[in-house]
This record gives structure tokens, sequence and C-alpha cells, in this order.
């Protein structure tokens, strides 16, 4: 193989994604869709502290 040429083709892509993913399902049509709402709490974040002892522990002494 030369430097120039890519290691794999787009067919051989899409065979190895199938290989590894295997099936996808169908795409949802426009119509089909509906607005996502959070009705859970952010789970990026921890859960706001009480206490001034709990942000010590989470902040440290200088924060």
């Amino acid at each position: 193989m030369s430097e120039s040429e890519p290691p794999f083709t787009d067919e051989e892509l899409a065979f190895l994604r199938h290989v590894r993913f295997g099936e996808l399902p169908p795409a949802v049509r426009p119509e089909e869709r509906t607005a996502a709402t959070e009705t859970d709490p952010r789970r990026d974040r921890p859960d706001p502290a009480t206490n001034a002892d709990q942000w010590v522990l989470r902040l440290g002494p200088g924060g």
C-alpha cells in the first residue's frame, strides 16, 4: 500500500461498521418525532450541597 492510499475503502468501512454495530434501526420520520423534555435531575453536576461543611469537602479549603 502506498502512503496516499487510504487503508480502507468506503465499502470496507461500511462492512466493518455493520459487523461491529449490526443492523441500524429505521430512521425516525419527521412526523413521528417529538420534543424531548428532561424530567430527571441533571447527571453532569453533583447534587447541591446543603451546608458549608459539604462545600469545603467538595471545593477544598480555599474554594
